[in-house]
């Protein structure tokens, strides 16, 4: 059994490493790759900075957004030990295939105090409250643009595709919240997640801190995929980077190549055109954008390096 498990994981991993390779490629041939490659020697070093920075505050404020509701679900967790953690989740996702198994093991290692459920509960809650900001920006922005007067005129597949995914998370709220209806073992189980995040986003002790730290890490995410793009020489407006970046960053959520590489450039040279860059452009604005993403993350090395000494010292 362990060892079917062991061989169907290896053949996932594989798929997602050959995805991963084949969209690159193909991106390479349609968004003519040497173009970008030019594009990205030239890359000015300052702008990478501001990315770094951007990033490195957007961990910063995730994680004590995953220590609030970790709290308000009867899990204290220290704010250096919640930092630490989420570092080496963000390190493992970023370099692991699967984008969750960092997730996983912060899960793990804080169920202590009040028990794996609980652990685990915090962390869905926390990475759903990151995910719903950044969906909630996209859409706002998308109609405010698309309705205001001398706003930007989207084509229309952008507007069916931004109506499709706001939907399609609509209809997922709509399943928790009346989950107790749903048959078998599946309806108490949501009812219960369901209960859980609104006791740990929009309870009245946290509903505030909750909605300031996650519109504080989308602004960070957001400005860092700008910085990017600048530090490439492309300058995107305000609505293009509320409304079309959110898309990009999304397109990372499915599970289908390694830590979204491949995805997110095709989306990038897919999107952001519309905004008047070009397709190699938008592809060396993306692939600066994950480079930087796995140097914000390096930190998390420091973590797995302490631990084997703090083992030793014990």
């Amino acid at each position: 059994m362990a060892t079917q498990g062991l061989g169907r994981r290896a053949l996932i991993v594989s798929a997602q490493a050959l995805v991963t390779v084949g969209l690159l490629v193909l991106l390479w041939q349609v968004a003519d790759g040497r173009d970008a490659l030019e594009v990205l020697l030239s890359v000015n070093p300052w702008w990478l900075v501001v990315a770094l920075a951007a990033l490195t505050l957007h961990t910063v404020l995730a994680a004590e957004r995953w220590r609030l509701t970790a709290d308000a679900l009867g899990l204290p967790l220290g704010r250096w030990h919640a930092l630490r953690e989420y570092y080496l989740a963000q390190l493992v996702n970023s370099t692991v295939p699967g984008g969750v198994v960092g997730d996983a093991g912060r899960a793990v290692r804080s169920r202590e105090q009040a028990g794996l459920t609980v652990a685990a509960q915090a962390v869905v809650v926390e990475r759903f409250a990151g995910q719903v900001a950044l969906l909630a920006t996209m859409t706002i922005a998308v109609t405010v643009t698309a309705l205001a007067p001398g706003g930007l005129e989207w084509p229309g597949w952008m507007l069916g595709l931004a109506a499709t995914i706001t939907l399609a998370s609509l209809a997922v709220v709509g399943v928790l919240l009346a989950a107790r209806w749903l048959p078998g073992s599946v309806g108490p189980r949501m009812a219960e997640l369901s209960r859980t995040a609104a006791i740990a986003l929009v309870g009245r002790r946290v509903v505030v801190a909750q909605v300031a730290l996650s519109a504080g890490t989308t602004a960070c995410i957001l400005i860092a995929f700008w910085a990017s793009a600048a530090a490439v020489g492309l300058s995107l407006s305000f609505a293009a980077v509320v409304t079309l970046v959110p898309l990009i960053l999304l397109t990372m959520l499915v599970p289908i190549t390694i830590s979204g590489w491949g995805l997110r450039e095709g989306a990038a040279a897919a999107l952001l055109p519309l905004a008047g860059a070009t397709a190699s452009a938008s592809l060396a604005a993306s692939v600066v954008f994950g480079l930087v993403g796995l140097a914000a993350v390096l930190p998390g090395l420091l973590v797995v390096w302490a631990r084997p000494r703090a083992a030793g010292e014990d």
